[in-house]
């Protein structure tokens, strides 16, 4: 056979395989507002740098009629690309064929290109659209959900890995992005879940519908298990664009530089944006904005938890992360969510090289019979234990409040931050100076004649005493009062002599956190 005529058999086969689940199918998919597999590859990827791997091979199904069957690819596109000239290795299940669903040589084409990832040291980004495990197939489906787990875990910490939900992904299939670094979700088609509304109904008499029970909002704003939520498909995948422009390849590397630019200081001066009055809430986006390149903070799990903020922004060019107190929100506390929320960011940014500044201004741990029994003490931990693990430069600076186990918690000297900087609005204390002078005062407020007025008097004194950040610096806790605006060429200032900062830990195995 010639060159030419085998070339052309070859264009015939490609063209079968590209149809995927056929023109109905596409329909069918395009209907409920969702791109097919290839669409959203293009979509997400440079143009033209997609290139595909895997394309003819088969489903290893034999019983139940299946070995009748052609499933083009299996149900699943892989391949590598680049976002931002940035490498990327990918893959996305194609709901077309057989519902995206996951059988042997569907999970093998997974797991060679996470291979790939890992031998690379590439990004990964798997976008997830599937009715679950293959039936037909058994025992052979579990096992591939089980060597994709295994190499997730294994890539854990080594390369990003970002799953992307855009349609169901229920059942097993979920602890795959759960184990990832960043889920994205798009509003009324991203659905995940353990068990469905019908096994729900049947085994507890409860109803609910997909969107309650696992939709992108729920995901986004009460489980916390997505990172970012959008309204498209296409705006997810703007957002993933967005991140890759500030984490790195892999463990290895350091997120590449852009050009330095000072903050828009006309929307975002922190003389106008932070109150004199210590009680008045105010955002704390707003005074991150005011303090990095071009007031562009790229905030992650925005809807979860918003009593902490953390996200991206740069410094002088430099990829940093941020940690931040959330005053506008339960005044900032710390409670279950928020500390397991910061927690996995810090080990994040540590993993990758990626330089922590943490802004304070917290009335300590969130009181209350519900926190306690919902293990804040434990989840609280993780807060504690990430920072005291990470290695990558630490920076505080101490706003306003900073009491208790919160004042710890928050990146402390004790906790070994680089450099801790104060405010001097910074109020550095056990607690709160009201519940201060209770305890402290109590038999002096309960015989004064006028209680009220002693009680006012006691408050005064101890803020005067201890409500400050000069006792803290006096101790040498706190390495410079700074003035506030200051605080921008302060933090660029550390952030350079630290770049280069070594940091070794006790040999061992691995530590063990209170997960």
């Amino acid at each position: 056979m010639s060159l030419h005529r085998k070339t052309s058999e070859l264009k015939k086969r490609m063209q079968e395989a590209l149809l995927g689940g056929g023109a109905k199918a596409i329909e069918k998919q395009k209907a409920t507002g969702k791109m097919t597999a290839r669409e959203r590859i293009i979509a997400l990827l440079d143009p033209k740098s997609f290139h595909e791997y895997d394309l003819f091979v088969e489903h290893a199904g034999k019983d139940f009629d299946m070995s009748d069957k052609y499933l083009p690819g299996d149900g699943v596109v892989t391949g590598t690309g680049t976002i931002n000239s940035y490498p990327v290795c990918i893959f996305a299940q194609d709901f077309t064929v057989a519902g995206g669903s996951l059988g042997w040589m569907h999970a093998k084409k997974i797991t060679k290109i996470m291979d790939h990832a890992m031998k690379l040291k590439v990004p990964l980004i798997g976008i997830n659209d599937s009715g679950g495990a293959r039936i037909q197939e058994g025992v052979n489906s579990l096992a591939g959900y089980g060597e994709i787990f295994y190499r997730n875990t294994q890539a854990s910490g080594v390369i990003p890995q970002i799953s992307v939900i855009l349609g169901p992904c229920a059942g097993g299939a979920v602890y795959s992005p759960a184990l990832t670094d960043f889920v994205f979700v798009v509003d009324k088609i991203s659905k995940m879940f353990i068990t469905g509304p019908e096994v729900i109904k049947t085994v507890l008499g409860e109803e609910i519908s997909m969107e309650e029970l696992g939709g992108a909002r729920i995901q986004a704003e009460i489980t916390g298990n997505a990172h970012f939520f959008s309204n498209s498909e296409q705006e997810c995948f703007d957002q993933i664009k967005r991140l890759f422009s500030f984490i790195p390849w892999n463990n290895i590397k350091k997120a590449d530089p852009f050009p330095k630019k000072p903050p828009r200081s006309r929307l975002y001066k922190i003389e106008n944006l932070f109150p004199t009055n210590p009680k008045q809430p105010y955002d704390i986006r707003d005074i991150i904005r005011s303090l990095v390149d071009d007031s562009d903070f790229f905030e992650v799990q925005e809807m979860f938890a918003q009593n902490i903020v953390i996200g991206f922004a740069r410094m002088a060019g430099h990829t940093v992360g941020f940690v931040a107190n959330q005053p506008m929100v339960l005044a900032g506390v710390l409670d279950v969510d928020s500390s397991d929320k910061a927690a996995r960011f810090i080990r994040f940014c540590n993993a990758f090289n990626i330089p922590l500044v943490t802004l304070v201004d917290l009335p300590g741990y969130l009181p209350g019979i519900d926190q306690e029994h919902a293990g804040v003490i434990r989840h609280g931990a993780k807060l504690l234990y990430s920072y005291s693990e990470a290695t990558v430069p630490k920076i505080t600076v101490i706003l306003r409040k900073a009491y208790g186990g919160g004042y710890i918690a928050m990146c402390s000297s004790h906790l070994r931050a680089d450099f801790v900087f104060a405010w001097p609005t910074a109020e550095i204390a056990v607690m709160g100076p009201e519940g201060a002078a209770n305890i402290i005062f109590k038999n002096e407020i309960k015989n004064a004649e006028k209680p009220d007025e002693m009680r006012k008097q006691k408050i005064k004194e101890y803020k005067e005493k201890f409500a400050n950040p000069y006792v803290a610096a006096a101790y040498g806790y706190i390495d410079a009062v700074i003035d506030p605006s200051e605080t921008r060429s302060l933090l660029i200032h550390a952030l350079e002599i630290s770049s280069d900062k070594s940091e070794v830990r006790p040999n061992k195995k691995h530590g063990i956190p209170p997960f």
